[in-house]
């Protein structure tokens, strides 16, 4: 019997840039999970640090490709989405969680849309009121701190918080009706970064914690999602896809570290792919 996972990811196609479906690809099938891609746009680069880049939108296709898969009976273990452009195509993953989710797709949520305590340029309170909706019909959500208050409606808080805070966002996001609200970006000031969360089905708490590196570089959270989906295929436990995912981030940051100035290209994930594949 074959049991290889099969995992549709929702992102955009961005030819050049690391980030999106050109990490969430390569990630997913590195850790032994076949990636089925429903692209929401194609872009000749990322948004990151280009100038007149070309955007395709593909909304109008989604659904065709999903009617398409439901004629042949296809079946997925798992729904991951990432950076979606509009209120619409956040339906549409709504509508896909419909269709999979009877039949065993484990719906994780990257709720891309904001950073820093901003929404990213295009994004209106609408959009995040839509990706509330979708949240609360996952199974898993990995929002930052930025993400997850704006979602709750929240005071954003970037430092200087304490326990209360975290565990207030995190039954929050139950609230919406995440069945596992995973929090990260958490950093209590002590040199260190965190991400959080609680498997409402058990009230199991799980955390873990790593080095903090005080630089920023795009597309790092779509490296992070996109690990944390294939370890979950791979059956590892929610703490242990925490770390997984965290580890592998922070090692494709130190091996780009020589090269800060193209911070906005993304990180050198590639020479790190064999640390996914023990």
């Amino acid at each position: 019997m074959d049991n290889q996972k099969r995992v549709i990811t929702v992102q955009d196609i961005s030819c050049i840039g690391k980030c999106s479906a050109t990490v969430a690809l390569p990630i997913l099938s590195a850790m032994g999970a076949e990636c089925a891609l429903l692209p929401t746009a194609v872009l000749s680069t990322h948004t990151g640090g280009f100038s007149g880049f070309t955007f395709l939108d593909l909304t109008e296709e989604l659904d065709k490709i999903v009617e398409h898969w439901k004629k042949e009976s296809f079946k997925f273990d798992g729904i991951y989405s990432g950076y979606l452009a509009s209120p619409a195509q956040v339906k549409q993953v709504e509508n896909l969680i419909d269709d999979f989710g009877p039949h065993g797709a484990v719906a994780v949520i990257d709720p891309v849309m904001a950073d820093h305590g901003k929404l990213y340029t295009g994004f209106t309170q609408e959009h995040v009121e839509a990706m509330a909706g979708l949240c609360g019909k996952a199974d898993i959500v990995l929002p930052n701190l930025t993400e997850a208050t704006l979602m709750l409606g929240m005071e954003y808080t970037p430092d200087g918080y304490g326990q209360d805070y975290v565990d207030a966002i995190l039954e929050g996001l139950a609230a919406l009706g995440a069945k596992v609200p995973v929090l990260t970006g958490v950093n209590y000031g002590d040199g260190r970064l965190g991400i959080m969360g609680i498997d409402t089905r058990s009230g199991e708490k799980f955390s873990y914690f790593h080095e903090k590196i005080d630089q920023s570089f795009h597309g790092t959270g779509d490296i992070f999602a996109s690990a944390f989906t294939g370890a979950l295929m791979r059956g590892e436990s929610l703490e242990s896809c925490c770390k997984t995912a965290a580890d592998f981030t922070v090692e494709c940051i130190k091996n780009t570290m020589d090269t800060p100035k193209d911070r906005w290209y993304g990180v050198r994930f590639e020479n790190c792919m064999g640390l996914l594949c023990k």
